[in-house]
């Protein structure tokens, strides 16, 4: 049986199964054609459990960890209890953020996640950042010259292999990628030289905005170029209301600095107004992050305390600051 070539779905003329297409001997099902070729994009959904199991079959070859610096699932744990083996951490999206510290977003991760970490690299697939590096250290890693790239969706697994087939060799694959949750849908293997890369599907975060959203809002929502922090200074009771989703009241003196794709609209407010949508009373520390998974975080630089209303569907929660 033969895979599409953009999402791994077996291939078949049975139009109500994933992996559709009209002729076997096409190397795209219908989807991962029209998502590449008209970005229309058709929603799949499985079961998060499907995807563990592939990690869980990983047994002693490389685990490629692939994390957004940008966007770290608030249910992030749950995948590392699945990882058993060790890992070489990738750290993409590095042109998405306005700091070039790369210490600093390696310390991050090994001081607040519990991962067995042989390596670790910080990359850019739009930029080709440290591709050289992650070629080069997989090659040192991999065990049976295999290597799984594994994460959560939209992470940049498909987008890293894209391009390291393009840099590093004369294979014209290409895997399907969208901004939109579950592209992938089963294990692509690709050949580079003596060297096998898998792609995974991405594990589904159920916190993420992006959940809620179809492929036009996305290309609002997910940042595509560096952002520009926008930094408020607090010194009267305000408001400051992203888009129609989320909302933060101000009571004291302070600073937030949000972190936000630069195509939000993101206003303030010198009073009190309401947004319609849950609201909740929390407590922030100094120098950490109140983060929307699928969207972005704001820096609170001191300890304070927030009432904040967020539309149904959407998430928060705290963290030490990454920045």
């Amino acid at each position: 049986m033969s895979k599409c070539t953009g999402c791994g779905s077996i291939l078949t003329t049975d139009i109500t199964k994933e992996g559709y297409t009209k002729n076997l001997d096409n190397k795209l099902c219908e989807r991962c054609f029209r998502i590449q070729n008209y970005n229309e994009y058709k929603t799949v959904t499985k079961s998060n459990e499907e995807y563990f199991k592939i990690i869980d079959s990983i047994g002693n070859n490389l685990a490629v960890l692939v994390v957004d610096i940008f966007d770290i699932p608030k249910d992030f744990n749950t995948l590392q209890k699945h990882l058993k083996n060790d890992v070489l951490l990738v750290l993409t999206k590095f042109d998405l953020i306005p700091s070039n510290n790369e210490t600093k977003y390696i310390n991050y991760f090994k001081n607040n996640y519990n991962l067995n970490i042989l390596d670790t690299v910080v990359v850019s697939s739009k930029t080709n950042y440290n591709l050289d590096e992650l070629l080069n250290k997989i090659k040192k890693y991999t065990k049976d010259n295999k290597a799984y790239f594994i994460g959560y969706t939209n992470a940049g697994k498909s987008s890293i292999i894209n391009k390291l087939i393009y840099n590093y060799s004369d294979n014209t694959t290409v895997i399907t990628t969208s901004n939109l949750p579950s592209t992938t849908l089963n294990t692509i293997e690709i050949n580079l030289d003596d060297l096998k890369l898998i792609d995974t599907p991405g594990i589904v975060s159920a916190n993420s905005i992006t959940n809620l959203y179809d492929g036009k809002y996305l290309k609002s929502l997910i940042p595509n170029k560096k952002i520009k922090p926008i930094v408020y200074q607090i010194k009267t009771r305000q408001t400051i209301i992203i888009e129609d989703w989320f909302q933060i009241n101000c009571q004291n003196d302070n600073s937030l600095i949000f972190n936000f794709s630069n195509n939000l609209d993101i206003k303030r407010y010198f009073k009190e107004i309401n947004i319609d949508g849950k609201k909740k009373h929390i407590s922030v520390d100094k120098d950490n992050d109140i983060v929307i998974p699928g969207a972005g975080f704001i820096t609170i630089k001191q300890a304070d305390k927030f009432d904040i209303i967020v539309k149904d569907g959407v998430t928060c929660y705290i963290r030490k600051s990454i920045m």
